[in-house]
């Protein structure tokens, strides 16, 4: 009975050593990473080439689509020349539906713009995570999260200053581990 007792305490002392050893491996560091992107330079290079591409691509084509609208409406209201019922049906169709793509084209040129942005940012984007990787792996962080999603967490594991270097990317002062804000004034 004795022996019996010693081996559940010998089981249950090792459990306990494991257990604490598996959650000593477990280390969690935070980022905001939409800050990250933010700081890097080419960001405002992208913000200007998808406002081009809004003006030079999505403008002209609802330009176009309006002229084409504006066109087919003077033609169809000009009551000086009669209009056969058939040609008449064929206009009252064709305005109808540029009317639709026009009430639509709002949405279709956000989703538009959208896409281009993204298909501009996903090598800054990969850059990023690949610098989050990098420094996750050098400071052993077993994961990291989005500053977002916490509500406290210790400046220690912030890993918004490694990854700011890992990119040689330069970050303002109200960013920089161990920030004060002057007496009297809040954070920005």
């Amino acid at each position: 009975m004795q022996m019996k007792k010693l081996k559940v305490l010998v089981v249950a002392a090792c459990l306990v050593l494991v257990a604490n050893e598996s959650q000593a491996q477990t280390k969690i560091g935070y980022i905001d990473a939409e800050t990250v992107l933010y700081l890097m330079p080419e960001v405002a290079k992208i913000d200007t080439l998808v406002n081009q591409y809004r003006v030079d691509t999505v403008g002209k084509e609802f330009n176009s689509l309006m002229a084409t609208y504006q066109y087919k409406d003077s033609i169809f209201r000009d009551s000086s020349k009669p209009m056969p019922p058939a040609v008449r049906e064929q206009y009252q169709r064709e305005l109808a539906e540029l009317t639709q793509t026009l009430q639509s084209w709002q949405q279709i040129a956000q989703e538009a713009i959208q896409n281009k942005q993204q298909q501009l940012l996903a090598p800054v984007m990969k850059k990023i995570q690949d610098a989050i990787n990098a420094v996750a792996k050098e400071k052993g962080y077993t994961y990291v999260v989005s500053r977002e999603s916490l509500i406290v967490a210790p400046d220690a594991d912030n890993l918004l200053s490694a990854v700011a270097t890992k990119l040689k990317i330069t970050l303002p002062p109200q960013l920089q581990p161990g920030y004060k804000p002057p007496a009297g004034g809040a954070r920005p």
